[in-house]
């Protein structure tokens, strides 16, 4: 991930939002191993807090940040085989009218995700993302909630767990096709306002592709295509990794590694106060580590 953190945001000018969009709710991964993908979240700092009401779908926290691990066979994405390597299925976004947010992306050629809603349950409306994934528009994120509704906390589990080492979102790494680059910053431009970082702005230690800055300037997105012979992604569009900002990335770092998680060292990557990355799990889970104050 990249970003521009010396700079005084203030001093960007005013930026259109027109989706009063306030940042990251929730991350979903989907997975046959809930347990296996949990474990790896509580290594990261997650905490397990809730359970949902009627399908096999867990909360994990940790500050400010949701990550859902969503086993329900239901509400696997149709266009995917279910397979036991986690993938990031849905992205929530906070906003300041959902049904409104809603309406607004398919005006603009969104496509519309058909729920499925059970008693007892939220109607969050989503859209149709990369690949098989979701975007969600959420705007009961402050005092009252969807996890208030759809989730059981778990008894005697802190339901605010505090962050480790000020860990916060910073954004999403997402794949993208050959030449698709214009497409998809059209697409979260026209949907969501976001707009792109010139490419003097680069901050991080894997500063390849286009970053997309959110309007609310809470998190960022980074277009990656495919390098033949470097990267292999097999040709597939997806969300493939998230950014979690950090004020002292070394000292992130010697937080995880001493909870297990071990970090990429060769001559390319390579800790440092810039970011970090983690080692593969499962497959294909890794996270990213980048300097922010936040």
């Amino acid at each position: 991930m990249t970003a521009d953190i010396g700079r005084d945001r203030e001093a960007i000018g005013e930026v259109p939002n027109p989706l009063g969009l306030a940042g990251i709710e929730f991350i979903e991964y989907a997975t046959s191993r809930p347990q296996a993908l949990g474990q790896v979240l509580e290594m990261m700092g997650f905490r397990p807090v809730a359970r949902h009401r009627s399908r096999e779908v867990l909360l994990y926290r940790q500050g400010g940040m949701n990550v859902v691990i969503n086993a329900h066979v239901g509400d696997r994405p149709t266009s995917r085989t279910p397979t036991e390597t986690p993938v990031i299925s849905a992205v929530a976004l906070r906003v300041r009218d959902a049904a409104a947010a809603y309406r607004r992306a398919l005006d603009r050629g969104a496509w519309a995700v058909p729920t499925q809603v059970e008693v007892m349950e939220l109607n969050i409306p989503a859209i149709h993302g990369v690949g098989a994934s979701r975007l969600y528009f959420v705007d009961r994120w402050q005092d009252f909630s969807i996890w208030d509704v759809d989730f059981v906390p778990i008894p005697t589990v802190d339901q605010r767990p505090p962050a480790m080492a000020g860990l916060h979102w910073f954004g999403i790494v997402q794949y993208i096709g050959t030449d698709r680059i214009d497409d998809w910053t059209e697409f979260y431009r026209e949907l969501f306002a976001f707009d792109e970082l010139p490419d003097e702005e680069r901050f991080g230690i894997l500063p390849k592709g286009r970053i997309l800055r959110s309007p609310c300037r809470s998190f960022y997105l980074q277009l990656i295509e495919p390098e033949p012979g470097i990267v292999d992604v097999e040709g597939e569009e997806s969300l493939q990794r998230m950014g979690l900002g950090a004020p002292d990335v070394p000292a992130a770092v010697a937080a995880l590694r001493q909870r297990g998680v071990e970090f990429v060292e060769s001559s390319g990557v390579h800790v440092e106060q810039r970011g970090a990355l983690t080692k593969s799990w499962l497959g294909g889970v890794m996270f990213e580590l980048v300097h922010d104050e936040g």
